[in-house]
């Protein structure tokens, strides 16, 4: 078989709002097309703007730059064709459009059918729906294009095979939760099967804000067997050829096969890709962070490592006379071992200052957490100063069973600039935890394997306040993931007492939750914008 198309899939990392850097990027791009002599370069989904764009596409300086990139890019397709995603303005609507260019001319372009408007995704917000396929011609091959939603609906597609086109190519803006590269394929090769075309799926990688954008650029044949596949989380540009069999039918050659990943692994890149993008593309010179000797914060610091560079990043140790003297070695033990900047700032002068001077008013109160918050909220005053003074962000190292029942320090714990974790329940703390010291040993063993505490009060463990993470954590999931009611929920076999608990204290603790810094999403339900409950309510789960 001949080969009748090369199409370069421009797996990129964009950023939202930078219209001259993505169109800087975007020409690099065609010029490394040209060079792997690909006659078709496919750009994300609203590669100009980046995506998700939101509000800014109400802001009409955005208009006016979205089209002077149209403009550069198109003229600089001399001897390619590239599809090229961008927000199309006409009159008072916006399109989620994909512009066709080849040789300079814009020959077509396609709008969006499919707009979805469920978990993090409000596109029925700014965006109106195309109705008409689009077949493009590149070099006598027909190809029907469809972007990102298209293809997880059997219209679009099937609306393109009825206008004669012999493969699909799609363009994305398609974030990472957990799986979701092998849900891709299956939908992809539904649309394969019934439509009995190829397709050609290009995406998007890069963190941006809660999502992370995981690539996974493929290949597929008619019959549904992924050919290609792009290696997730980096910015690459693989090809894909389309060769012309016997029966003139289209059938992709199969090239690069990057292996599928583990849970483990693809939730950790996951997670260092969010740290990084979010750091570097608000131009932090590196973090900071509270190392405590427990896991969470070790998680974290090996996260930050691994996503800026050990130079990048400070940890502080800041011990109170609750805090084991094997949490503080343990701490400086990690720190060694990642060659981070390490300091140690004892509290107790600053604990001890703040109790005497609210002595006056807790005068006949009995302690209780109050004390304890204080200890949190007192580090959370130097990790900003830190911040303040260096222009290094803070880390926020909760996890998410904690900001889910509260188990967390408001204007403590809880201050930070981004929370890394913030979508990875505890028991999957612990996995990540030992999943990445199997790729070299840098969080000390004693972290793992000890009961967790906060260390606010003597001999303290979660257990205390919490029952059993696999136990709350089942319950979370069961909850946000399925949304249960507490009657099914203890169909699953957990206790009622303990379900009512839990529920209340998720519903109760919204309003913590509000004011908590950003963290990667990496499961289908997180902590931000696909949890859209009200802080007021009276609603009570039964």
């Amino acid at each position: 078989m001949s080969t009748a198309l090369r199409i370069a899939l421009a797996q990129a990392n964009l950023t939202v709002g930078d219209v001259a850097g993505n169109t800087r990027r975007m020409l690099d791009i065609l010029d490394a097309a040209r060079a792997q002599a690909a006659q078709l370069v496919l750009f994300p989904e609203l590669s100009v703007c980046g995506y998700p764009p939101e509000d800014l596409l109400f802001h009409a300086g955005l208009r006016t730059q979205v089209a002077e990139a149209l403009a550069t890019l198109g003229a600089a397709t001399a001897g390619i064709t590239a599809v090229i995603g961008y927000p199309e303005y006409v009159d008072e609507q916006v399109y989620n459009s994909a512009a066709v260019f080849s040789d300079g001319q814009q020959v077509a372009n396609y709008r969006k059918q499919c707009l979805p408007n469920y978990s993090v995704f409000d596109e029925e917000r700014y965006f109106a729906a195309g109705t008409k396929a689009c077949v493009i011609d590149v070099q006598g091959v027909r190809l029907g294009l469809a972007i990102c939603e298209d293809v997880w609906e059997p219209g679009p597609c099937r609306l393109a095979a009825a206008a004669g086109a012999q493969a699909i190519v799609a363009i994305n803006g398609s974030p990472f939760k957990l799986g979701k590269q092998s849900l891709r394929e299956a939908i992809l090769a539904e649309r394969a099967i019934e439509n009995d075309l190829p397709v050609v799926y290009q995406n998007l990688v890069g963190g941006q804000d809660e999502l992370v954008f995981d690539g996974g650029s493929c290949a597929l044949t008619a019959s549904g067997e992924t050919v290609v596949r792009a290696i997730a989380f980096e910015e690459s540009l693989p090809c894909v050829d389309l060769e012309l069999s016997s029966d003139d039918t289209l059938v992709p050659r199969a090239g690069e096969m990057a292996a599928l990943q583990s849970p483990e692994a693809s939730i950790y890149q996951a997670l260092t890709t969010g740290v990084r993008d979010y750091v570097g593309k608000h131009g932090f010179p590196g973090i900071v962070l509270g190392l405590s000797g427990g896991i969470d914060s070790a998680l974290t610091l090996a996260i930050a490592v691994d996503a800026l560079g050990a130079d990048a990043v400070q940890a502080v140790m800041m011990p109170y006379r609750y805090t084991a003297p094997m949490s503080q070695s343990d701490a400086a033990e990690q720190a060694r071992l990642l060659g981070v900047d390490y300091q140690v700032i004892p509290i107790e002068a600053m604990v001890t200052a703040t109790l005497d001077g609210l002595a006056p008013l807790f005068a006949g109160l009995a302690p209780d957490t109050t004390e304890e918050n204080i200890q949190s909220r007192c580090r959370g005053i130097l990790l900003m100063a830190i911040s303040n003074k260096t222009g290094r962000m803070v880390l926020a190292t909760g996890n998410k069973s904690e900001m889910a029942v509260g188990y967390a320090t408001l204007y403590g714990d809880m201050a930070g600039g981004f929370a890394p974790i913030k979508d990875c329940t505890k028991t999957l703390v612990y996995r990540l935890a030992q999943y990445r010291n199997e790729l070299s040993a840098v969080i000390p063993k004693r972290v793992i394997d000890r009961p967790p505490s906060a260390e606010l009060a003597p001999d303290q463990q979660d257990t205390d306040s919490l029952p059993p993470y696999e136990v709350l954590d089942g319950i979370l999931d069961a909850l946000m993931l399925d949304d249960l009611s507490v009657d099914g929920i203890v169909a699953q076999g957990f206790d009622r007492d303990i379900v009512v608990d839990i529920v209340e204290r998720v519903r109760r603790n919204e309003y913590k939750r509000r004011q908590a810094p950003p963290g990667v999403r990496i499961s289908a339900r997180a902590f931000g914008r696909d949890w859209r409950y009200p802080i007021t309510s009276g609603y009570r789960h039964r």
